[in-house]
């Protein structure tokens, strides 16, 4: 169903791809967006046991693209050293693709809020988190990316260590 990578001497393990997953903070979503045209924002996330978790408003191009078409893929850019007398980049990437869903029910949306606010607040205390999240309940909404498929590659140089 999904491409094998043509350049399989670059491509990183299934460990190697989540490593970069759990490690960065940002990424870009795309989805099917109006009058089929491809949009692409950049989002912040979280990698959890195989899936990718992130918040959102409640409306907005990327929940309407998302409420007519579940697939996604998301990307990861986890090195980009430009390589100027060389003419290339020493690079390291992760793409995912997968379905997304809205998380309606409560109990799983505090879940998820409090995991995502402990990566981008971890020294932040339980309850300050949970005010901020209390605060923002009404307005925002969780969504889940279940991995379907991931690859990630790097330059041979990378590889080579």
């Amino acid at each position: 169903m999904f491409r094998k990578m043509r350049r399989i001497k670059q491509e990183m393990t299934y460990d190697e791809c989540a490593d970069v997953l759990e490690r960065r903070s940002c990424g870009v979503l795309a989805v099917l967006g109006d009058n089929g045209y491809p949009y692409a924002v950049p989002v912040s996330y979280i990698y959890d046991n195989g899936k990718i978790l992130f918040h959102s408003a409640k409306c907005g191009h990327k929940i309407d693209a998302i409420t007519k078409c579940d697939k996604v893929s998301f990307c990861v850019v986890d090195r980009d050293d430009v390589k100027p007398n060389e003419y290339t980049t020493n690079f390291r990437s992760v793409i995912v693709f997968g379905r997304m869903r809205i998380i309606r029910d409560d109990a799983e949306k505090r879940e998820a809020a409090e995991k995502l606010a402990v990566k981008y607040s971890p020294d932040d205390s339980h309850d300050n988190r949970n005010k901020f999240i209390e605060n923002w309940w009404d307005g925002f909404c969780i969504l889940e990316m279940a991995v379907e498929h991931l690859s990630g590659k790097e330059s041979l140089e990378l590889k080579r260590g």
